[in-house]
C-alpha cells in the first residue's frame, strides 16, 4: 500500500497489518470423516454418485469445508486476531457481511474414519471497496486441510464486511438472475410455464438448467412442461428480518412474515424451491401436496411473474 492509499484510507492500512494472521491453529475437525454426514450430504444435493457409498465409499470432495466446521461452539484452535479484525471494521461502521465466494483444491480424497485438522491463515485483506452493497472490505481467509500431517485439501474463503449502502424509500423485491443458461426458464414463467431441463441423448430431466447434463455430459437439450403438481420435500420457516418489499406487494400471504419456503419435488423428479401459498405457515409440512401457480408482483421496477406453490386443499 502506498503513502498516499495510507492517508486516503487509514483504516484500510490498519487492515493491512492482519495479512498473513493467523485465524485458527492447530484446529481439530469435531467429527471424523463419517458416512451418516455423506448420506445427509448427498441426499441433499441430490447426487447419486456411487462413489459416496458402499464399502468403499469417498466423501464428495466439495464437503471439504464441512469437516472444518465448529457448530456453534466453535473451535479451541481458534486466534483472536480473525475476531479482532471483523470487530476493527464493526467498529467503523461496516456491521454487515456477506460471503462472497470460496476456491477450493482437492489433493486426495477423504475416507470415513479420516481425522482432519486445519491451519486457518489471514490471506488478504482488499483495500476499501464501493459495491452496490455498500463500501467495505474483502477479508480473504486460506484453510489448509490435513489428515495425519498429509495435507489433502486448501479451501479460501472470502467475505465483504461493508457498511449498508442507503436504500430507496420504497424496496423493490429482489428480480432473479437471468443469463443464458437458465434464460429460457424464465421466459417460460413469464408465459405461466414452468419448463424443465431434458437431456437429449439419456432423457435425465434437470432442475436448475445448466447448459450440460449431470448425468451423461450432454450438451443437447429440449424441454418439458412440467404440469405444476409436486409435494413439499422440505421447508424452513421465514420469521427475521422482514423485507420491505414483501409487504408491498399487494398479497396478503407475503406479509413480512412469517411464511414457508419449500423444496417442492414435482411429479416429473426434479426439485425446485419457492414460497408455499395458501395453506397457514405452520400447516405446511413435509409430504404436503402443492400445485404450481404464477402471480405477477407490481413495485418500483415494474411487473415481475415468479412461480409459487399453494398448498391443495385437504392435502394433510
Amino acid at each position: 500500500m502506498s503513502t498516499a492509499d495510507v492517508v486516503s484510507d487509514p483504516l484500510g492500512a490498519r487492515l493491512k497489518a492482519y495479512e498473513g494472521a493467523p485465524a485458527a491453529v492447530a484446529g481439530v475437525g469435531k467429527d471424523p470423516v463419517n458416512a451418516p454426514m455423506i448420506r445427509h450430504w448427498c441426499e441433499a444435493m441430490g447426487d447419486t454418485n456411487p462413489a459416496y457409498s458402499g464399502p468403499d465409499a469417498i466423501a464428495p470432495p466439495t464437503m471439504l469445508q464441512a469437516w472444518t466446521m465448529g457448530g456453534l461452539s466453535g473451535h479451541e484452535g481458534r486466534t483472536g486476531a480473525y475476531d479482532e479484525l471483523l470487530s476493527l471494521l464493526d467498529t467503523s461502521g461496516c456491521t454487515a457481511v456477506v460471503a462472497t465466494d470460496c476456491e477450493q483444491e482437492y489433493l486426495r480424497p477423504l475416507r470415513p474414519g479420516d481425522r482432519v485438522t486445519f491451519d486457518s491463515v489471514i490471506e488478504s485483506v482488499s483495500g476499501r471497496k464501493t459495491t452496490k452493497l455498500g463500501t467495505g472490505y474483502f477479508v480473504t481467509t486460506r484453510t489448509d486441510v490435513r489428515v495425519e500431517g498429509e495435507l489433502v485439501g486448501t479451501h479460501r474463503f472470502r467475505i465483504l464486511k461493508y457498511a449498508p449502502a442507503r436504500r430507496p424509500p420504497r424496496a423493490a423485491r429482489p428480480r432473479p438472475v437471468v443469463d443464458r443458461d437458465n434464460a429460457g426458464f424464465w421466459q417460460g414463467v413469464s408465459e405461466h410455464r414452468l419448463l424443465i431441463q431434458r437431456c437429449a441423448d439419456c432423457g435425465t430431466v434437470r432442475h436448475p438448467w445448466l447448459p450440460g447434463c449431470n448425468a451423461c455430459g450432454c450438451l443437447d437439450w429440449d424441454t418439458v412442461e412440467a404440469s405444476g403438481a409436486g409435494t413439499v420435500y422440505s421447508y424452513v420457516v421465514m420469521h427475521h428480518p422482514p423485507f420491505p418489499a414483501f409487504t408491498e406487494s399487494g398479497h396478503a400471504t407475503d406479509a413480512a412474515g412469517p411464511y414457508a419456503v419449500a423444496l417442492v419435488e414435482l411429479a416429473e423428479g426434479v426439485r425446485m424451491v419457492s414460497n408455499v401459498v395458501g395453506v397457514p405457515y405452520d400447516k405446511v409440512r413435509i409430504g404436503l401436496p402443492v400445485r404450481a401457480e404464477f402471480r405477477t408482483y407490481e413495485d418500483a421496477e415494474g411487473a415481475l411473474v415468479l412461480p409459487v406453490f399453494r398448498g391443495v386443499e385437504g392435502g394433510e
